[in-house]
């Protein structure tokens, strides 16, 4: 890949030889070791948009509807729903057997509390909250929605994959939205050990007896969570080659994220299996901070338009162009029905990305970039984009950090000079990042949103404007002009699209295409 972690390969390794010490007697007859790409730091399901956060998410909480591999809503926690002609009353029942890990039974009262701090993050819960008029509980398993106006995506808001409206209980939820949620309380198939939490190390979850599966086989992110492990323990090892050699010597059992210039010799290994979990693939981004100069300005933001090519990102992150896309010139992901090329640019012009930012008051300030350590493709795209801003005289000041701090600073918004930041590198992918309002680094709300905070009224009302619209076949035709306008106002920089394999040892089997790594339906032998 040419740019690896620059984290020493000695602590993750003494961390590995230490977990490798505890005695076998005291392991669970069926234990999956997994590497994942990031520390857990964050348990704030609500307030945290990052994929480890939400992958943690998915293992001790439970959603409403989930998404087929058609991506169609199916009911999860929900066993019936009605909608009354109008569509502005929706009515729906809980499944038996919902029990929190506590003991305590899964109420309406917990679903509406858990809905309502959704609604106020999440991009499509954002969409939908000037649509909802109240919420009822109809008694302990029954809950309804009235709406002011017919919201047409509703089940799919509620069955939406990145940030869903997980249910959590209501005394847990229902502290200020000022507040962290810190404590770990799902219903999902999977109970976290708190006291056996190791942040930078280790996070470990056990089965969860008490959990009822649905009935269906799983498909995509729904039906049936039949958990066949014991207990499963994410293990985080910065060092990629570290984390390579453990899971080749079979120390480790599941690799989430291995760099893609590993994969090539990971399928040739017989021990090894690779598995595509999201066929549409990973979209890497440019956020920059539309808060402060220089990126305040949308002059700015073009700017970054023009420094480098998808192909020349794409080189340097994924390297083998059988697994990337040679240019996608989408915001929704190329593939998806709502892909189109409107506005696209497609060369870079260094000479026209200085202009612009002259353009935008550019003279010569520190530009605080935020450089992931950990995350091997974050930091590939990093390089390649500070090479270029400096090749246009542009001071880059380079802060690294692991992905785990980076995540928490990025949603400071103090200035880059006190502790915030200008630029950070991410990605977002699968469904979530096909559609206008679940595509949550788009949302332009000024000062609301996500991390960068873009600021364009006008886009946020095309997209307000599409999410009402009941008819598919209007709603495409409404998606150039909202690419156009979000080239315009530049919420983010797209630098390309490719799809990430998971790997896992061949006693390992069961592992769904889910769209990102689950572990309900793996068996180990």
């Amino acid at each position: 890949m040419g740019v690896l972690t620059s984290v020493k390969a000695g602590a993750a390794a003494v961390a590995l030889m230490a977990l490798a010490a505890v005695p076998a007697a005291a392991q669970p007859q069926k234990t999956l070791k997994v590497v994942v790409h990031a520390d857990l730091k964050v348990l704030d399901v609500t307030a945290n948009t990052t994929y480890i956060t939400n992958r943690y998410g998915y293992q001790v909480y439970d959603t409403l509807f989930a998404l087929n591999s058609k991506y169609e809503p199916q009911p999860q926690m929900v066993e019936s729903w009605s909608v009354t002609p109008d569509q502005l009353s929706w009515t729906f029942k809980l499944r038996p057997g919902l029990v929190f890990h506590d003991g305590q039974k899964v109420t309406s009262a917990d679903v509406i509390a858990s809905i309502k701090r959704w609604m106020i993050r999440d991009s499509m819960g954002v969409n939908l909250a000037p649509a909802v008029a109240s919420f009822e509980a109809v008694d302990a398993d029954t809950f309804r929605i009235l709406l002011k106006e017919p919201f047409p995506l509703i089940l799919d808001a509620l069955g939406k994959p990145g940030t869903p409206a997980y249910i959590i209980p209501e005394r847990i939820v229902s502290v200020p939205t000022t507040e962290m949620i810190t404590a770990s309380v799902g219903s999902g198939p999977f109970i976290m050990k708190r006291d056996e939490w190791r942040p930078g190390h280790r996070v470990v979850y056990v089965k969860n007896p008490a959990y009822v599966p649905r009935k269906e086989a799983p498909d995509y992110l729904s039906g049936g969570k039949v958990v066949h492990l014991d207990r499963v323990e994410w293990l985080y090892i910065p060092d990629q080659n570290t984390a390579l050699n453990a899971f080749l010597g079979g120390e480790v059992d599941f690799y989430e994220l291995p760099p893609l210039d590993f994969i090539t010799m990971l399928k040739s290994n017989p021990d090894v299996r690779t598995l595509v979990v999201d066929p549409l693939g990973v979209s890497q981004h440019i956020r920059p901070n539309s808060l402060y100069p220089p990126f305040d300005n949308y002059k700015a933001r073009q700017a970054l338009l023009y420094l480098a090519s998808q192909e020349e990102y794409n080189q340097a992150v994924v390297g083998n162009p059988d697994l990337y896309m040679r240019f996608c010139g989408t915001f929704f992901m190329c593939g998806s029905e709502n892909e189109t090329d409107a506005g696209a640019i497609r060369k870079p012009d260094l000479a026209k990305a200085k202009a612009l930012l002259a353009e935008a008051g550019y003279k010569g300030e520190p530009i605080v970039v935020l450089q992931p350590t950990d995350r091997p493709q974050y930091l590939a795209t990093t390089m390649v984009m500070v090479e270029k801003l400096r090749e246009i005289g542009v001071k880059v000041d380079l802060q690294a950090a692991d992905w785990s701090t980076i995540s928490i600073r990025r949603a400071r918004k103090d200035a880059p000079e006190k502790g915030g930041w200008n630029i950070f590198v991410t990605g977002h992918g699968g469904t979530d990042a096909t559609t206008p309002i679940s595509n949550f680094w788009i949302g332009s709300g000024c000062g609301k949103g996500n991390a960068g905070w873009p600021c364009d009224m006008k886009l946020q009302e095309l997209i307000a404007a599409w999410g009402r619209e009941p008819d598919r076949a209007k709603r495409k035709a409404m998606m150039p002009a909202i690419q156009m306008q979000a080239y315009e106002s530049v919420p983010y920089i797209s630098t390309g699209q490719f799809v990430q394999p998971v790997a896992f040892r061949k006693n390992v089997t069961g592992v769904l295409a889910a769209g990102m790594p689950v572990y309900w339906n793996i068996d180990k032998k």
